[in-house]
């Protein structure tokens, strides 16, 4: 309690004042561009998706469990209404995304196998 004896929150109230730890009057509005490509990608991934689904067999434990995920995802993407540019647009990014790890994505490789490979046996003293 207040010196005035109200609890703080009602005294606030009647400042004009929000009460201390509310939240204000605006919240952060998500980016909308931002989520247009989401959908984009989101809509390519389950064609993706959909498109694995028959090369691992619906009948495999993977196969089972893609098609699960895959009638998940496709409820969020609406079949037929997807910008077709902002695919493309994401199908791009992507694209060169994985082109500019490929060098990134080799050395590790390399590294990788460099120790693993076998070290040459030594050779035996000449006596």
């Amino acid at each position: 309690m207040s010196a005035a004896g109200l609890p703080a929150n009602e005294q606030s109230a009647q400042s004009g004042q929000p009460p201390v730890g509310a939240s204000p009057a605006t919240q952060p509005v998500a980016n909308a561009g931002l989520q247009a490509a989401g959908a984009a990608r989101l809509a390519m991934i389950v064609r993706l998706m959909e498109q694995t689904i028959p090369m691992l067999g619906a009948g495999t434990e993977a196969g089972r469990d893609l098609l699960q995920a895959t009638s998940r995802l496709a409820k969020h993407v609406s079949s037929g209404s997807g910008n077709q540019g902002v695919e493309n647009a994401a199908m791009t990014n992507a694209m060169a995304q994985q082109r500019q790890m490929a060098p990134i994505i080799a050395q590790m490789r390399a590294a990788g196998a460099g120790g693993q490979q076998a070290q040459p046996s030594p050779q035996p003293a000449a006596a």
